[in-house]
């Protein structure tokens, strides 16, 4: 049974094809932006005139369909960096791409390359790499074509931001026993002299962000107090200079290019507000725009000390990008959404709204309520809805525009978004409560969300599904398992089944980060097995959907072929008890126009043949 009829409901076509821009990046000097934009029916590279508007398209068909990774302008402003893998593996090389629209490979790795950063002279390129035996620094000189690893950590290195003098690096790494710690690092560009800051306490994160103009200080998020705040170090004497009051989780984003201002985003109920800090009158002053989420563009963001450029997107409007005046508090429009042949009045917005889990905790989450669309019986009652568990699992259901969530809405699913214990926005002891506990008290938070959502005395508690990607993928098989008899079906993407197979399978800073949250693999040997769904897969009784990119480097293909197996060896039946699809040319799910096109009409399909 489908959902509720809609005549005016748009086409999943209609929808895949909205054109989308990717991370907008700032060239150094402030005169273009650079960002991936797929308008023309595939993701490509332009560039942007902030004064005229005009957009130049410099690929053709050279950067990824896929626009996961970010893209890092050389610090001489005449090329860009971008990664580039094969039908989404994750197996980065880093490639350049000039003005001209010419293509050059950097680096080439066997494993994962991420570009870091590059010097001001666009000589060097700083860049991660877990081509040994786990991610690390690496510093390339483009003209000697020589590299050099910078640090041989057995945890992983992130970060790694070059000095305004190009002398010094500055970079987050855990040289502890607790993988729960992360510290940030100065050190010399060739390496030496590496110097712990003493910021944070054992068991947080502090990580570097932004390199004051001075070259004297350093912005650092901290979430030693709990709440994430933003924080200026001082090097020269050791003291750090605390930004807020406290009162809110808080991410620092970037100094101004003269040194007077630092913008932070701010978490508040699910949305991230950019907040101004002007560090001589210690002024403080939230942007003027509408509640959603917002992102600055690339490093810094700046056009000039005063112009920000940034991305802005509510749950119900998609994204624009801006110029942002921090003295006027004003915005011009750079880039504004395209909507085709959608009429935007179709898009629902979210409520934001908290329901209490099984031993008390608050969960909050985001309610997009189907019947908020045009033309559609706001008390119609009997309603189909889906429970929506992002991936992670430290990551959140944000009051930003999620193309899922619309498309399930317009065909007249109410969408549930829990934000369970072991999400971000609410502070490091909440996002911690998930480790040594993967498959536990988190499940019960969907569940509940789940039983929240059926109270509702317009949702038809026969008819609520359970879906999710990734970390979300692997909560459905679980939510299947555990609570068998609660929802109507599940459809798991991308999803995880068997914790020891993935940690197998996983490269050495996925592995690390499975360590840190679930344990050693053979120490806690019997909570990896309890919490994988295939050693409960007898327990199983609502039909499933597996949907799995063959290319996923993330959670591998494997982990669906095998519950799949299992499920037959059960005696269930393909296409009747369950159903099943690999995507080929496709990782861990994909922004490419096509890719999410088949996406949504596998699950549109499914779900209306089965809710």
């Amino acid at each position: 049974m489908s959902a509720e009829s809609d005549s005016d409901a748009f086409s999943p076509e209609d929808l895949a094809r909205l054109p989308e821009f990717y991370h907008p990046s700032v060239s150094p000097d402030g005169s273009t932006v650079a960002l991936y934009y797929d308008g023309t029916g595939r993701n490509e590279l332009f560039l942007l005139d902030p004064v005229t508007g005009e957009r130049t398209q410099v690929s053709d068909g050279d950067v990824p369909r896929n626009a996961r990774w970010p893209i890092l302008w050389r610090g001489d402003g005449e090329a860009v960096y971008f990664h580039r893998d094969e039908g989404g593996d994750e197996q980065n090389d880093v490639y350049s791409i000039d003005r001209e629209g010419r293509v050059e490979q950097v680096v080439a790795v066997d494993g994962q390359a991420i570009a870091m950063d590059s010097s001001s002279d666009g000589r060097y390129l700083l860049y991660a790499s877990d081509e040994g035996t786990q991610m690390n620094l690496y510093h390339y000189d483009t003209d000697a074509d020589e590299r050099e690893q910078l640090t041989a950590s057995e945890k992983p290195v992130y970060q790694g931001l070059f000095s305004p003098d190009d002398d010094r690096i500055a970079y987050a790494a855990n040289e502890t026993d607790d993988l729960e710690n992360t510290d940030t690092y100065v050190m010399r560009a060739d390496g030496s002299e590496k110097r712990k800051l003493a910021v944070g306490t054992a068991g947080t994160e502090v990580q570097p962000v932004d390199w004051h103009p001075a070259g004297d200080r350093l912005l650092v998020a901290d979430n030693s107090a709990d709440l994430g705040r933003a924080g200026i170090y001082y090097l020269d004497d050791d003291t750090v200079e605390w930004l807020g009051n406290g009162q809110h989780e808080e991410s620092p984003a970037a100094f101004s290019p003269d040194g007077s201002q630092v913008v932070v985003t701010r978490q508040r109920e699910a949305a991230s507000m950019p907040v101004v800090y002007d560090l001589d009158g210690r002024e403080v002053a939230e942007f003027d725009l509408p509640e959603g989420v917002t992102s600055v563009a690339g490093r810094s963001g700046f056009l000039d000390d005063e112009t920000l450029v940034l991305g802005h997107s509510t749950p119900s409007e998609r994204s624009t990008l801006y110029a942002y005046d921090l003295g006027m508090h004003t915005t011009t429009t750079l880039l504004a959404p395209d909507y085709g042949d959608v009429d935007p009045d179709r898009f629902v917005d979210a409520e934001y709204v908290t329901y209490e889990s099984t031993d008390g905790l608050g969960i909050g989450a985001l309610l997009f309520d189907a019947r908020q669309r045009p033309g559609v019986d706001a008390d119609a009652t009997e309603q189909p809805a889906v429970v929506m568990v992002h991936g992670g699992p430290h990551g959140q259901s944000t009051k930003a525009f999620n193309l899922y969530a619309q498309f399930l809405v317009n065909k007249g699913y109410t969408v549930l978004q829990p934000n369970y214990r072991g999400s971000t926005g609410r502070g490091r002891e909440f996002k911690n409560r998930i480790h040594g506990d993967w498959g536990g008290m988190e499940q019960a938070d969907v569940a509940e969300g789940g039983r929240w959502l059926m109270g509702r005395d317009w949702v038809d508690e026969e008819r609520v599904a359970v879906f999710g990607g990734s970390y979300g993928g692997y909560s459905v098989y679980m939510q299947l398992v555990q609570y068998p008899e609660l929802w109507a079906t599940g459809i798991a993407w991308i999803g995880i089944t068997d914790l020891h197979r993935l940690y197998e399978d996983s490269m050495p800073h996925f592995q690390t980060m499975l360590e840190q949250q679930l344990g050693d693999p053979e120490e806690n040997d019997e909570l990896w097995r309890d919490r994988s769904a295939i050693t409960h897969v007898d327990a199983i009784e609502r039909p499933i959907f597996m949907v799995h990119g063959v290319n996923d480097p993330r959670c591998p293909v494997s982990q669906a072929r095998i519950f799949r197996d299992a499920l037959e060896e059960r005696g269930w039946t393909e296409g009747e008890e369950f159903e099943y699809e690999e995507l080929g040319e496709e990782g861990h799910g994909s922004t490419d126009t096509d890719q999410k096109l088949r996406t949504f009409s596998l699950l549109g399909d499914y779900l209306d043949r089965r809710l």
